[in-house]
């Protein structure tokens, strides 16, 4: 899979995030998250986040964070 195909987490808004199976409903949260702590670093960041701790972890395949 190619990054163009990737969602990325830092710039993806909460609809984006939520078309992510594995995100789906989480969308708000990341968005509010990333906007209160910074940009993701690694994607297991998504950890951190209320709610889906472990949840998104099947989807980290279609998930960047973009280049660093």
């Amino acid at each position: 899979m190619s990054d163009a195909a990737l969602v990325n987490v830092n710039t993806a808004t909460a609809e984006e995030l939520d078309a992510v199976p594995e995100l789906k409903g989480h969308g708000f949260e990341i968005v509010r998250y990333r906007q209160e702590r910074g940009s993701f670093t690694d994607l297991r960041q998504l950890d951190e986040v209320p709610g889906l701790a472990g949840k998104a972890d099947g989807g980290r395949s279609a998930l960047t964070v973009g280049e660093g």
